[in-house]
């Protein structure tokens, strides 16, 4: 068996930027093994399958070592692939997922990702996240993930977590956060746990951190920088109970893979 397999990188205007997933559409799905054998193999943050279902898709997302509930980037780079390379002539595209109903709409150059809301509530900060980070914690959220506060953007770009402890936590991952002078705030996110020590851009962190920063800044709109090696740049704005996330996304590869069998 012949597949298509597309690598885009989401949350870029250019290549080499933002956060790299692998595409792969289905006619109808493969096993769960295989998929994640897929995944493996690609060795990225993401890998999304998606097949045909109703007036949409429905769409699943691997790591390399698991299946995870919710993911932006690979949404955001399946959107792009069904819009500028399988003819989507539509100007939205209903993703059904773990997550509920996931809508992607064309923005003039932009996609919009309309996210369910994840706000988090304070918690008492783990022991492993205090041995992580070297800096000082202002506030400890959980959500799907937990959400680190920090006093400033310098202490989020300085951080070295120890992903050996972060690895330890029950939760998906660990984001982490300040105010900015450039931007309405910045974050980074680590996620060892799912074989991600650090993804480049994570859009799905900002359905916790749109409506943490709402309550904080008393406003609904962010213009966000993720302080990754690869770095990238989004806006999002908190709608009711959905988090809209814009971004741009790049082709860098469009190939074949071949499944000998299963």
């Amino acid at each position: 068996m012949d597949l298509t397999l597309y690598q885009v990188d989401a949350f870029a205007s250019r290549q080499f930027e933002g956060n790299p997933a692998a595409v792969c559409p289905l006619d109808k799905w493969l096993p769960d093994s295989i998929m994640q054998a897929i995944a493996n193999e690609n060795n990225l943050a993401e890998t999304a399958f998606f097949v045909p279902e109703g007036e949409g898709y429905r769409i699943r997302w691997f790591t390399p070592l698991m299946e995870v509930d919710l993911c932006g980037h690979a949404t955001l780079a399946s959107a792009w692939v069904l819009f500028h390379l399988l003819d989507y002539h539509g100007d939205s595209i209903r993703f059904n997922s773990r997550s509920g109903t996931l809508m992607v709409k064309r923005d003039e150059e932009e996609l919009v990702l309309d996210f369910p809301a994840q706000p988090p509530v304070p918690c008492d900060t783990p022991a492993e996240i205090t041995g992580a980070f070297n800096n000082t914690i202002a506030e400890c959220l959980r959500s799907e993930d937990y959400i680190v506060i920090f006093k400033n953007e310098q202490d989020v770009k300085a951080a070295k977590p120890d992903l050996i402890l972060l690895e330890k936590l029950d939760l998906r991952g660990v984001i982490i956060t300040a105010p900015s002078h450039q931007y309405d705030f910045v974050a980074r996110f680590f996620a060892p746990r799912y074989g991600i020590p650090e993804d480049p851009v994570t859009g799905s962190a900002y359905t916790q951190l749109a409506p943490y920063w709402e309550n904080r800044l008393g406003s609904k709109k962010f213009r966000v920088k993720q302080l990754s090696q690869r770095g990238g740049q989004l806006s999002c704005r908190v709608v009711n109970n959905r988090v809209h996330i814009w971004g741009r996304a790049v082709l860098y590869m469009e190939g074949k893979i071949r499944i000998d069998s299963f």
